[in-house]
């Protein structure tokens, strides 16, 4: 057993694991909302944008995580305004816009880290380092997880109405437009939190891969709700576990055991799993035989019954 208790007795990795657990059940919790409304795009969008703050941040103030926690803050909230004036002053198309600045985005980001003064590992950023979380970047995950998760238990139920039904949820006193803002808000949160741990380009793994594993073995959405926290929680913490016993990059191993546990579901969920469906399908098939084979013996002991009448 020495070598499950051995990365405690490193301190980076004790804290490495205690911000895989915050970071993971938060995204977790959250991606239960991307995987319903369909906001993939958009996570991923936000995630690349984060990085021409993070780069403004270094350049002006150095690399203090409060410095870029509001760099890439600003720079998420600036691209978001950008889609929306775009989409809504010309004939592009949401998406198209959010596709378009994303790129922009993330390619000025890296022209920016390359100019940066400080001396930065670009790496880090694009594809995490959770093994070097310092005490501001503990401070600044538990912030948010502190203003996420209370935000979304709060808001819960007028949120999954504005996931299905938005015109209901208008008629019901839901402020939709407000509410929308708010779970963008809480999605650029969740990322700024992400980018420590797998950066900028895996982010969007973190946050989809929980709820959409819980989505193919369950249609509750409370299930989805605290199941993704949980699968998100311990997939993130075995990734980092993975990590240091294969010596393999830490933001790598967590969205691949994620991916892990996706396909899992994937094939053997019992309700939408690809291998249930098929047994259940050749299951039926078998019952339909069974039945139609006992019709026709009756029907030729009907037949033979007759003809001796």
């Amino acid at each position: 057993m020495n070598w499950l208790t051995e990365p405690f007795r490193h301190e980076f990795m004790q804290r490495a694991l205690f911000g895989c657990a915050l970071i993971g059940f938060t995204n977790g919790v959250l991606s239960a909302f991307i995987v319903l409304r369909r906001l993939a795009l958009m996570a991923d969008a936000m995630a690349h944008s984060l990085l021409p703050g993070v780069a403004v941040a270094l350049i002006l103030f150095g690399v203090a995580p409060g410095n870029l926690f509001f760099g890439a803050l600003v720079a998420a909230l600036l691209v978001g305004l950008g889609v929306q004036i775009i989409s809504g002053s010309s004939r592009i198309k949401e998406d198209t816009s959010l596709g378009l600045l994303f790129a922009c985005s993330f390619a000025l980001g890296l022209v920016l880290l390359s100019l940066s003064p400080a001396q930065v590992n670009v790496t880090h950023y694009l594809f995490g380092n959770i093994l070097g979380l310092s005490d501001g970047d503990l401070w600044i995950i538990y912030l948010i997880s502190f203003i996420v998760l209370p935000t979304l238990v709060a808001f819960q139920r007028p949120l999954l109405l504005l996931m299905f039904e938005p015109s209901v949820a208008a008629s019901q006193g839901v402020l939709v437009k407000p509410l929308t803002y708010l779970l963008m808000g809480l999605l650029v949160l969740s990322m700024i939190s992400s980018l420590q741990a797998v950066g900028v380009v895996l982010a969007l793994g973190m946050l989809i891969a929980p709820a959409a594993t819980i989505y193919l073995c369950s249609d509750s959405f409370a299930a989805m709700f605290w199941g993704g926290g949980i699968v998100g929680m311990l997939g993130s913490c075995a990734g980092l576990f993975v990590s240091y016993w294969l010596n393999f990059p830490s933001g790598a191993c967590i969205v691949l055991v994620l991916g892990v546990i996706f396909f899992a579901a994937y094939l053997f969920s019992p309700k939408y799993g690809i291998l249930s469906k098929f047994l259940r399908r050749r299951h039926l098939h078998e019952e339909s035989l069974a039945r139609w084979e006992e019709r026709n013996s009756i029907d030729r002991a009907v037949r033979s019954q007759s003809k001796e009448n």
